[in-house]
């Protein structure tokens, strides 16, 4: 099966600052695992459907969330995250108000990544055979510029290949104990202490 996520590239200081808020990010991983109603989402988060309901109009309006077609009942609405792969100008192309935005973002994700590294360490003697499951690779390498924009698309190519909903996985492997892995890339020249 080929699967493909829409590439996006969002330039707009206002859609990066929609990005960039800890409620909707968190808004956001919930519908990523699944779709939900304001309600739902307001009592997993711990806040008012109203909070709930706002968010999701932002993000809707950017694009980052969806109505569920046919799932409405009365004035309960279902919302699913759409498929994307987001990606963010060049810091050379980016305006003061969009760095800010993504400055803010980047810290926002480097902090998910984090607390959702440590809930996984603290769960780990309960997770039966996925407690080994955190292959790790941390290096550097030597690329041009031009190589690494390439390593990066050949690095999402990959990640897509497998994250391809309802993949019936290899041959003859079992997917009923499938689950959602959290993955992040980042590459970034190292640049000495001194400079």
């Amino acid at each position: 099966m080929t699967y493909r996520v829409v590439v996006d590239e969002i330039a707009d200081p206002a859609a990066l600052k929609a990005l960039a808020n800890p409620l909707r990010q968190r808004i956001l991983r919930c519908l990523e695992r699944g779709e939900a109603t304001s309600t739902s989402l307001a009592k997993e988060l711990g806040v008012t459907t109203g909070g709930t309901s706002y968010n999701l109009r932002v993000l809707a309006d950017n694009g980052f969330v969806e109505e569920v077609p046919g799932r409405a009942s009365g004035r309960e609405r279902w919302w699913r995250a759409t498929r994307r792969d987001l990606r963010f100008p060049r810091y050379s192309e980016q305006d003061t108000e969009s760095r800010e935005a993504l400055d803010w973002l980047n810290r926002l994700w480097s902090s998910e990544y984090a607390e959702a590294h440590e809930r996984f360490q603290r769960a780990r003697d309960r997770l039966g055979d996925w407690r080994d499951a955190e292959p790790y690779s941390r290096g550097t390498i030597r690329v041009t510029l031009a190589q690494l924009e390439r390593f990066f698309l050949e690095y999402l190519d990959l990640l897509n290949k497998y994250a391809a909903p309802g993949d019936e996985g290899d041959e003859g492997e079992e997917v009923s104990d499938a689950r959602e892995v959290m993955t992040c890339f980042v590459a970034f020249p190292d640049v000495p202490e001194d400079t």
